[in-house]
């Protein structure tokens, strides 16, 4: 996991959190640690490099330029008004290969001991909607508050309680979000 190679973090929501670059609940659990050398990156699978900051504007990047259009259309012009709210939003993780998704999920059953709690956190590369380009995970701060309570008008909606910073473009004709999943695993 890209983000976060070597640094050890406390409780699996925090630890998703961090590897993201985005807020979460105070850490409470287990401490885990993730290596160097667990998720391989080759930057054409949409990972990012340790410490690499994306726009929803770096379109030259897979991750950003691989999205939907509608959902990198709605992520822009999100951001645009964030920023004019002094709120800037980067993306932590937009589109991904099948292959690195399987090796997220790789990752996190390692970190948590099973499938089944791995499951809570990432999707399998069948069911995720970073593979198909429909999701975005976003940082900086304050920028998943802002967009939880401002994106429905994007048509943008927090998907899982357990995640604050992972929007789809999901929102109805009325800019309503449908209830929250309570994790990855539904």
């Amino acid at each position: 996991m890209p983000m976060m190679m070597g640094t050890t973090v406390a409780s699996s929501v925090a630890a998703l959190a961090v590897v993201f670059g985005m807020s979460a609940p105070a850490p409470t659990g287990p401490l885990i640690s993730l290596a160097d050398d667990t998720v391989p990156m080759t930057q054409g699978d949409g990972s990012l490099s340790d410490g690499q900051v994306l726009t929803p504007f770096d379109v030259q990047n897979p991750a950003i330029g691989r999205l939907d259009p509608r959902l990198l259309a709605a992520i822009q012009n999100a951001a645009d008004a964030a920023a004019a709210d002094g709120v800037t939003m980067t993306i932590n993780s937009g589109w991904r290969s099948a292959e690195f998704q399987q090796s997220l999920l790789d990752q996190a059953v390692q970190t948590y001991g099973s499938l089944a709690a791995a499951r809570q956190y990432v999707q399998t590369p069948t069911a995720s909607r970073h593979v198909t380009g429909e999701a975005v995970d976003v940082g900086g701060p304050q920028a998943d508050h802002w967009l939880i309570a401002n994106g429905a008008r994007f048509g943008l909606c927090q998907i899982y309680a357990n995640e604050l910073w992972h929007f789809e473009l999901v929102a109805d004709a009325a800019g309503n979000c449908p209830p929250l999943q309570p994790n990855a695993a539904g």
